[in-house]
């Protein structure tokens, strides 16, 4: 048990350091995580009448935090949002209305927190080796795609709840969190979850190969 809570994440087989190596590797992957997340959150496909758009976001997010392992992988998203949160535009539509705080506490903002609560449970599941077979990857992008949904859509129903529902058009509040929220993304996300459960894995087989 203990063996299978331990094993080395995308990252670590990648890139082994020590000491000083260690830190600036670190270093070097966290920038290029947040790098790697403002861009995938900047390709985007608006899907009416959500005021969410589909993008590369989910995938970067869920990627890197089975590459990344669990601590790394929080750091980066934590590094993302720190930024976001002081007006850097690495959000989706940070640099069309609101930005800071004020775009966090959006729309979005249910779905920012489940990133990092998605980048957790990837991180976790890497550690136990699911990262490493197509099957044990896709359970964990499952879990984690859930993890950000359930934040996601609780917030924006309130918003919705707290001025945005329009009875001319659904029958409740959770009606139109559910057509705003969920029910656009679903093939979108299923295409980026079948992609991420392909990308590590095969991975994975690159560096066995190179290894042999």
């Amino acid at each position: 048990m203990a063996d299978t809570a331990s094993r080395h994440v995308l990252t670590e087989a990648i890139w082994p350091a020590e000491g000083a190596g260690l830190w600036a590797k670190r270093a070097v992957l966290v920038v290029a995580g947040i790098l790697a997340l403002t861009i995938a959150a900047k390709i985007k496909v608006p899907v009416w009448p959500s005021p969410v758009a589909i993008s590369l976001g989910t995938f970067a997010v869920l990627t890197i935090g089975a590459a990344y392992g669990p601590r790394l992988g929080l750091v980066t998203m934590l590094g993302w949002l720190g930024l976001g949160a002081v007006g850097a535009d690495v959000f989706q539509n940070s640099a069309s209305g609101a930005t800071g705080i004020a775009y966090m506490m959006g729309a979005t903002g249910g779905y920012l927190v489940g990133y990092l609560l998605a980048t957790l449970a990837l991180g976790f599941a890497a550690r136990r080796g699911l990262d490493r077979s197509v099957g044990g990857m896709a359970l964990a992008l499952l879990v984690g795609n859930a993890l950000i949904y359930v934040p996601g859509l609780l917030w924006l129903n309130h918003l919705v709840g707290t001025g945005l529902f329009d009875p001319a058009k659904y029958a409740s509040a959770w009606d139109q969190t559910i057509a705003w929220g969920l029910t656009p993304f679903l093939i979108g996300d299923a295409l980026k979850l079948v992609l991420a459960a392909l990308v590590v894995p095969g991975l994975w087989k690159l560096v066995g190969s190179a290894r042999s």
